[in-house]
């Protein structure tokens, strides 16, 4: 199954579907702030940006799949999903746990270097406070949702991380 899974990694569909699933989280999230008034809170924008990461690892590693930049794109992607997780995680319990006093940033702190508010800020202006709940689906929020879906995608790079050792061959007689 390793191999198989390997072989899968070195094949640009993979990474243009892991690419494309991103981009449906990322169209959603927009949808939902653009059509259904959803306003996104500092942790929201920042979970945006941690799913572009996602996005540009899964690019580079449909650039060349069957080069070591492969290991690279696999590693961004690990990197990513664990941060929107992380990001979720936290969202989740300001939700679940609202604090009495504190709340969360009003302005993202993005490097100087990388300022995506300023760049798309219709993308990466917070708008929203990361207590509210504007929207649960199945009993679940938004950040709730991503917690499980970065959640398998962290753990689907793992396995394939894992996939890219070296595979003992059976000696067959």
């Amino acid at each position: 199954m390793l191999r198989k899974l390997k072989h899968l990694s070195q094949h640009r569909g993979a990474w243009l579907l892991l690419a494309a699933g991103v981009v449906v989280l990322e169209l959603t999230a927009v949808g939902f702030q653009l059509f259904l008034g959803q306003k996104p809170c500092v942790l929201c924008v920042y979970q945006r940006a941690a799913l572009a990461g996602l996005l540009l690892a899964a690019l580079i590693g449909a650039v060349a799949p069957k080069t070591p930049l492969r290991f690279i794109a696999i590693l961004g992607w690990l990197v990513a999903a664990a941060k929107t997780f992380s990001l979720a995680w936290e969202q989740t319990q300001l939700q679940l746990h609202p604090p009495l006093f504190a709340t969360c940033d009003f302005f993202p702190k993005f490097p100087q270097w990388l300022p995506l508010n300023q760049w798309f800020p219709t993308l990466f202006t917070p708008t929203g406070n990361c207590t509210d709940i504007g929207w649960q689906w199945l009993s679940m929020t938004m950040p709730q949702w991503l917690v499980g879906i970065s959640g398998v995608l962290f753990v689907i790079g793992v396995i394939i991380l894992v996939a890219q050792l070296p595979c003992p061959r059976k000696n067959r007689p």
